[in-house]
């Protein structure tokens, strides 16, 4: 038998409706043996460090059929990205001390019993953080869907909306860095600022100051927009297909200011589609994690040698978790919005 230890969880009440709070969440203190459980074949007994507040788990809090990711259980621990050391492990690819990070609870300690979006931290000089940030899932997606989605090309015009956040932060500079021109959107004056003077933007704009976005995407781009990174839309989106340029790429990450929606706005010039001869995709990270090591071989690198910033807004302690989710859905996140469980 291992050491019995108390293990705190974020518990989904019931389902939401539509925008998410924080009494749809609940603290609940369970034990558990820190051993791997006799007959669990290739499993993986972490302890959590830090866990990742990501605006698609409002999804899995409602009872949605055919969604790409299941719904939470209501009165069972949430779930999402998180950094993790093995405590025990029955699984021959991980052994105790190993630092991993992946799809793990929203707890002290869980058990992962599958494997397929679990990744050995294998550089321990950057901080832990990243790997849930810039190094893991967000990063993976910025990289996807800006090269992998887009196809850039230099001197092309970029557009991202929610550009201060995990995803479009390093959307923004990683088209800077092959000679685009660049815009993002952001919700405060702290965050435009930011992002022009810290991500190194070619401009930006606080969307709650423009009456018109239409008005305010010709102002930024009179020549139209080749690349979109979308991350909102609704009217942001509409607005965006009026400016686009011939032949523009839309890669569709998020939209975020649908989420909290029971009933999501239509979008109504898609004939733009047509016009302009738009390529527009959505796209799941997921299916996309066999290039992982091509990612980080990329931006490893630029990283250390200071090419890339990236912003984190770390919550102390799990039962900060909700609050930090919640806070998602209204801005309230500077950068990329980390809950910090135990530090290594």
């Amino acid at each position: 038998m291992g050491e019995e230890v108390k293990n705190k969880q974020v518990i989904l009440n019931d389902y939401v409706k539509a925008s998410v709070k924080e009494s749809d969440m609940s603290l609940r203190t369970s034990t558990i043996q820190l051993r791997i459980p006799a007959g669990c074949d290739d499993a993986v007994l972490v302890k959590n460090l830090y866990l990742s507040c990501d605006p698609y788990m409002l999804g899995r809090m409602k009872k949605l059929e055919g969604h790409y990711v299941d719904s939470f259980k209501p009165n069972s621990p949430i779930s999402g990205y998180g950094v993790s050391k093995v405590m025990d492990s029955s699984h021959p690819n991980y052994k105790k001390g190993d630092l991993v990070w992946g799809a793990t609870g929203w707890e002290e300690y869980s058990i992962i019993r599958d494997q397929s979006r679990l990744f050995e931290i294998q550089d321990k000089d950057l901080p832990l953080s990243y790997y849930i940030g810039i190094l893991g899932m967000p990063g993976m997606t910025a990289y996807v869907g800006f090269f992998e989605l887009c196809s850039p090309k230099k001197g092309e015009t970029v557009y991202v909306s929610a550009a201060s956040g995990a995803v479009g932060q390093l959307v923004g500079q990683f088209a800077k860095s092959i000679g685009c021109y660049v815009v993002g959107s952001a919700g405060s004056k702290e965050k435009v600022d930011l992002l022009k003077n810290k991500f190194g933007f070619d401009d930006a704009f606080n969307y709650k100051e423009e009456q018109d976005y239409n008005a305010a995407l010709k102002r930024y781009f009179p020549d139209g927009i080749d690349i979109y990174f979308e991350n909102v839309g609704g009217k942001m989106l509409e607005a965006v297909l009026n400016n686009m340029r011939l032949h523009g790429r839309v890669a569709v990450c998020g939209m975020i200011s649908q989420y909290g929606l029971e009933q999501p706005e239509g979008v109504h010039n898609l004939f733009n589609l047509i016009s302009k001869r738009i390529r527009m995709q959505g796209f799941i990270v997921g299916d996309y994690y066999h290039l992982y090591p091509k990612f980080l071989e990329m931006v490893v690198p630029q990283i250390k040698e200071g090419k890339i910033t990236y912003v984190e807004d770390i919550a102390e302690g799990l039962e900060s978790a909700p609050s930090a989710l919640v806070g998602l859905f209204s801005g309230r996140n500077v950068g990329k919005q980390v809950v910090a469980v135990a530090r290594e």
